[in-house]
């Protein structure tokens, strides 16, 4: 059993929302997050915005003769910037989960979709009216109501013909299209929306929504950390051995570019290149999006010994990203963009529950032989957090 139900309505399995509705057309599920409620209040998130340390953005909608001017303010976000506010504003956090671990657990209703593709979990704060403007994002995500109320309205797909309103700065357009969907979400309820579906949201009251972002890589993400991944190999420093024919001195010609496309075609193909590629790829996907919180205090070895035996649980800190491949029985473990290749195969198991979103207990740390010190580790890099 998950350690939260699937954030999905009780008539729809994984694989039927995979199947229909992943990537192809929006759902709504009706409180498909009920943890959300009363978890926050909009006090909590504005305070969290002001600090120097957040990544959080303050958007203001000013009318005008002409309809509306937006203006955007990134952070760091001060007193001064909400001292004279318009009617409809809205804030934006990012990466809430490094501010909450409680909330970071709820990333585990989502586990029907592999967790490397999470992006993070954003709120936005908007009192009656506030809005984001009409726009759509490039990538998957679950709308998911905490605080008030916020009315969703869904139009038509988007593409790169899409044209924006001139002038702002924000990506926003007038025309949705058809508007396929129109319902207010109370808290604890959520909606699916695909990539490029134009979406809109207006606050209805104080408000605080929630969204829970997926992406995947681009291939010049991944070309770039292929290339950083094959510097390390001395073999592929060796210059090239190719077929010479009678040229014009100054020509590169085209039997020589095969020559070289298909030595490096032959090298992607191989147990060498599959190995290179699964690196780079889960260096990838399991690179932080943010810097990291530096923790205010830190437990010693006997404080986190002495809570573990009163019952305290480890489970995943979800700020980090922590993710395995297991190819040919090779159990391989990343954190933040990094392959693991100084611990042992009981440190990788643990780890790979903790991937997968199980918690731990003193007595897994006993069955598995892990010492107190590697879980101190394991804390300062933000891998875990302690839940007492």
């Amino acid at each position: 059993m998950p350690p939260y139900n699937f954030c999905l309505p009780d008539n729809i399995t994984p694989e039927q929302f995979l199947a229909d509705y992943w990537q192809k057309k929006p759902l709504l599920i009706k409180q498909g997050l009920p943890q959300l409620k009363d978890m926050f209040e909009p006090e909590d998130i504005l305070g969290l915005s002001l600090d120097e340390a957040a990544t959080s953005r303050l958007i203001t909608q000013n009318p005008n003769e002409r309809g509306v001017q937006w203006q955007l303010q990134q952070s760091p976000l001060n007193e001064d910037m909400f001292a004279k506010l318009p009617e409809q504003w809205t804030v934006l956090v990012q990466n809430l989960e490094q501010w909450s671990p409680e909330l970071g657990q709820l990333w585990n209703a989502f586990n029907f979709i592999p967790q490397w593709q999470r992006d993070d979990i954003m709120v936005s704060y908007a009192p009656k009216g506030g809005s984001v403007g009409k726009h759509f994002d490039e990538y998957d995500v679950f709308l998911a109501q905490g605080f008030g109320h916020r009315r969703w309205q869904l139009g038509k797909y988007c593409n790169d013909k899409t044209e924006f309103i001139e002038n702002q700065p924000i990506r926003i357009f007038d025309d949705m299209g058809e508007v396929v969907f129109d319902e207010v979400l109370e808290p604890g309820d959520v909606l699916y929306v695909p990539p490029k579906l134009a979406h809109y949201g207006v606050a209805q009251d104080d408000c605080l929504t929630f969204s829970f972002g997926f992406r995947r890589p681009n291939l010049m993400q991944v070309l770039d950390s292929l290339v950083d991944t094959a510097t390390t190999d001395p073999s592929l420093f060796s210059p090239l051995v190719l077929d010479q024919s009678l040229q014009a001195p100054g020509e590169l010609i085209q039997d020589s570019i095969e020559q070289i496309k298909q030595q490096l075609l032959d090298l992607l193909h191989s147990a060498q290149g599959n190995e290179l590629i699964t690196q780079a790829i889960s260096e990838v996907v399991s690179k932080r999006q943010y810097e990291m919180l530096v923790p205010e205090e830190a437990l010693d070895e006997e404080d986190l010994l002495h809570a573990l035996k009163e019952g305290a649980i480890l489970r995943t800190d979800f700020s980090s990203r922590l993710i395995y491949t297991n190819i040919n029985d090779k159990l391989k473990i990343y954190a933040n963009g990094q392959l693991l290749d100084d611990i042992n195969d009981n440190e990788a198991s643990l780890l790979k529950c903790l991937a997968d979103g199980q918690s731990l207990t003193i007595e897994d740390l006993t069955k598995f032989e892990v010492s107190i010190s590697t879980i101190m580790i394991w804390l300062e890099n933000s891998w875990i957090w302690l839940d007492f």
